[in-house]
């Protein structure tokens, strides 16, 4: 009796050290394959296009003074016509033509001035302002500006409020062409990198899509645009 109590205490003794063995190997293997998920690489794909803007807006203003109001409001109206009418000769329909309200200054009732200074107590300025998809007709119509000189306009310089904008808004049709360039460019550095370190490329872990950017190519084509996005993708490592 006692002897068949320790042949059974012994093969459970056995037993359990087999389990154990067994249960050491293959929490072991789980923590080597729980390891090898943790090498990854993560890179980063380019893609950049150069692209023609496709929406124009185009800010016009003159300055004009007098010292009767009410002459100083016909002269504006009176160049108002002219603006619009050279732009209706260069193309423009009216629907693509805004005129602004016009700003008025009386120098006398500012109380920094010196009246026995002021040539013309009036100055006013408007804006007439050309919102258009014909991106190349602003840029020849922009050279012809000297037309309006020589009837008597005088167009302010280009600063920060009248400055042109030239504006990319076709984003979407390009999008997906992109992102996977960029993905693919992305996806070549990783294949390099696991190349050169013996390993094979596994599945994306994680990916994150940058935000595109548009920007003028250089100072002198602002009709010219820069596209650009950067996709981030980390890979799994593979021995």
């Amino acid at each position: 009796m006692k002897e068949s109590k320790n042949s059974e205490a012994l093969i459970l003794g056995i037993s359990i050290c087999i389990g154990l063995i067994f249960l050491g190997y293959f929490i072991s293997a789980a923590i080597v394959e729980f390891k090898k998920q943790d090498r990854t690489v993560v890179v980063k794909g380019l893609a950049e296009r150069e692209v023609p803007a496709d929406l124009a807006i185009w800010p016009i203003r003159f300055n004009v003074a007098d010292n009767d109001l009410n002459m100083l409001f016909q002269k504006i109206e009176t160049q108002n016509a002219l603006v619009v009418e050279f732009l209706k000769k260069n193309g423009f329909s009216g629907k693509e033509i805004s005129i602004s309200a016009p700003s008025i200054v009386d120098k006398q009732a500012q109380s920094y001035s010196s009246s026995g200074r002021i040539r013309f107590r009036y100055s006013g300025r408007s804006t007439i302002t050309v919102y258009t998809k014909k991106v190349d007709v602003v840029r020849n119509t922009m050279k012809k500006l000297v037309e309006l000189g020589r009837r008597g306009v005088v167009i302010g310089g280009e600063g920060y409020e009248t400055r042109t904008e030239f504006l990319f808004t076709r984003l979407n049709e390009i999008k997906p062409a992109m992102i996977e360039e960029a993905t693919k460019k992305a996806r070549e550095v990783a294949l390099k990198f696991a190349k050169d370190s013996n390993s094979r490329l596994g599945k994306i872990k994680r990916a994150r899509q940058g935000l595109f950017s548009i920007t003028n190519r250089d100072n002198n084509t602002p009709f010219i645009k820069k596209v650009r996005v950067v996709s981030t993708l980390e890979y799994y490592l593979i021995d």
